[in-house]
């Protein structure tokens, strides 16, 4: 109902749209979505623009598994030629089109940052074509890691708690932090 008056209240400001005129109505007024290739589209139906691969493990003074988190990262990132790829934009930017890199991680003996994670964790952009390979790999080498894929389509709820999967110990999120929620949102 409250998008049907403001929808209203829009048609009105702008001299002709109308609710029911919705093809004609400028993308920037539709509320809750995007069009994209002749459809809305919402967090419903969000197309998928890269995928992230996440590696969770315990810091805790533990030095065996850190440095096993790490042999794992260095493996994937010399598999994968990442050694000069740093991501260099933000970790909720879906960014379609962006070559595979690794994000900076953080320092396993410092507290954990702020984020959705309960744990420490690092985290890889992947872009949809090379998904499945990325992800068979790191799976298949996870060892006693836990890895959490999810897609990125800016709908960071679904993102995160309706599209992922685990591969190992399912972790706890923090969905707090996920505060981006629409199609092709960038934070």
């Amino acid at each position: 109902m409250l998008l049907l008056v403001v929808l209203l209240l829009i048609g009105g400001a702008t001299g002709h749209y109308t609710a029911h005129d919705w093809a004609a109505m400028p993308n920037s007024f539709k509320y809750g979505g995007l069009l994209q290739n002749g459809r809305l589209e919402t967090c419903e139906n969000a197309t998928i623009l890269s995928y992230h691969i996440h590696v969770l493990y315990w810091s805790n003074n533990n030095t065996e598994h850190i440095e096993s988190a790490f042999k794992l990262r260095d493996q994937f990132i010399e598999r994968y030629n990442l050694e000069d790829k740093v991501c260099d934009f933000s970790p909720g930017d879906p960014n379609p089109g962006h070559e595979m890199c690794a994000f900076r991680p953080e320092d396993p003996h410092q507290p954990i940052g702020g984020g959705p994670f309960l744990t420490h964790q690092y985290a890889f952009f992947v872009p949809i074509q090379q998904m499945t390979e990325a992800s068979s790999w790191i799976i298949q080498r996870r060892g006693e890691h836990d890895v959490f894929l999810h897609p990125n389509s800016g709908c960071f709820h679904n993102d995160h708690f309706l599209w992922s999967a685990f591969s190992g110990q399912a972790w706890q999120i923090d969905g707090s932090f996920l505060r981006c929620n629409y199609p092709g949102c960038k934070p």
